[in-house]
């Protein structure tokens, strides 16, 4: 195709902006599809988080196991409810086959080189006019368990490899739940990460949308891509329900519908969804950092004058159904770290705001997939980003620009190649 021909970005979420935004900084034409809003998928009601020290891969020695006891407890924060699909199982048995501490060890390493360059990456999207909406609190890790706080801490500082802050030891005791005023006196142990962030993550892909039109790339919200035109080993355009759409390349950035967008092109990614709760709440006091509350796996976030509780892992198949029980659990689990902010189950409904559930892709080795295809060489996947899709959406746009513009893989994305 003539090189006037524009790249297509399947997917309008943080990962697919920062790709478009990297791409028109250089000069490529590019249009992004997204068949909703932008934004209303993963990168819609997360957390918000940019942080260095949360690099870790879901799959971890002894999480199988874990998922194993979740069945049938809805309160659990990695809770396993198995569709009746097959792939499910073959995914969950490569799951269990990754939940080794070499592979795990092996891919925190790999995340937190990608996520190395990542405050630096979001100071020059702030230049190049991006509202990033970032602040940099800090992040409280707090425990009602020493001992649970010291293991924590340990295994973040065999991991750290001296790229960010941490402090030598933790706060144990009645100084403890002092680290930040939302905390109750139930927290037992919490230490604190220095310059980690927080955005809206709304307001980013808004703002990022808004950059690339300036740009001069164009959005196409509310478009579904269906399939793909291909000649010779290559893709010469992106059909849709409105028409062909002729590319250049096309990235898929498309989250969860990457899965069978990729079918069509003859790449099969072994891909569930990690599904996610969050809910906003009016707290007094509220947090002045962002909060993760390590027994219970919950994490709490400044946000808009509000507080943003989110958790859970639940591995229930793709789809999008919100069980109320598990906006109970988080809820009740945040009580013992942030006290007694309702009484009753009954009084959530006109406690909270927003209650929402999002399907994070996840891939059985709980690693991103950043690579361009072997069946059609002008075909690149960015996607599975997990839990992680803020704090890597711009370090996965710089690289993957950078492959597109040179046809050379950066060392930095070989961990996330095509598997």
């Amino acid at each position: 195709m003539p090189s006037d021909s524009p790249v297509i970005v399947v997917g309008g979420g943080v990962i697919g902006l920062c790709i478009a935004h990297y791409l028109t900084s250089a000069g490529v034409p590019v249009e992004v599809t997204e068949r909703a809003s932008l934004g209303s998928g993963a990168s819609w009601g997360n957390a918000g988080w940019v942080c260095l020290s949360h690099s870790a891969p879901v799959p971890a020695p002894g999480v199988t196991h874990y998922a194993l006891r979740s069945l049938g407890k809805p309160e659990s924060p990695l809770y396993l409810r198995p569709p009746l699909d097959p792939r499910f199982l073959v995914w969950l048995w490569r799951l269990w086959r990754n939940s080794n501490e070499s592979a795990f060890r092996h891919g925190y390493a790999a995340v937190a080189a990608l996520n190395r360059p990542t405050f630096d990456l979001f100071e020059g999207l702030a230049e190049a006019g991006v509202d990033t909406t970032l602040q940099r609190p800090g992040l409280v890790h707090a425990f009602l368990s020493a001992s649970q706080a010291r293991h924590h801490l340990d295994v973040q500082g065999e991991m750290a490899d001296g790229h960010y802050h941490l402090p030598e030891q933790v706060t144990v005791g009645p100084d403890a739940h002092r680290l930040d005023p939302a905390l109750s006196a139930e927290v037992q142990a919490a230490y604190l990460v220095r310059g980690e962030g927080v955005v809206d993550p709304v307001r980013l892909v808004t703002s990022l949308a808004q950059v690339v039109k300036n740009a001069g790339g164009h959005i196409r919200e509310n478009v579904t891509v269906t399939g793909f035109r291909t000649v010779n080993g290559k893709v010469t355009a992106v059909r849709t329900a409105e028409g062909d759409l002729p590319c250049r390349a096309v990235v898929v950035a498309a989250g969860m519908w990457s899965q069978s967008l990729m079918a069509q092109l003859g790449v099969q990614l072994s891909m569930q969804a990690g599904k996610g709760y969050s809910f906003s709440v009016d707290l007094d006091p509220a947090p002045s950092h962002a909060l993760y509350l390590g027994d219970r796996r919950v994490v709490a976030s400044p946000m808009n004058g509000t507080t943003r509780i989110a958790g859970t892992m639940e591995l229930s198949g793709n789809n999008r159904k919100l069980d109320w029980r598990r906006i109970v659990a988080i809820a009740r689990a945040s009580r013992h770290y942030l006290g007694r902010w309702f009484d009753d189950p009954d009084d959530l409904p006109r406690r909270i705001r927003d209650p929402w559930v999002g399907g994070r892709p996840f891939l059985a080795d709980g690693l991103p997939m950043i690579d361009r295809t072997p069946s059609h060489d002008n075909v690149f996947v960015a996607t599975g980003h997990g839990m992680l899709g803020v704090t890597l959406g711009p370090a996965t746009g710089q690289a993957l620009a950078d492959y597109f513009l040179t046809g050379h893989r950066p060392d930095v994305l070989n961990a996330f190649q095509l598997r």
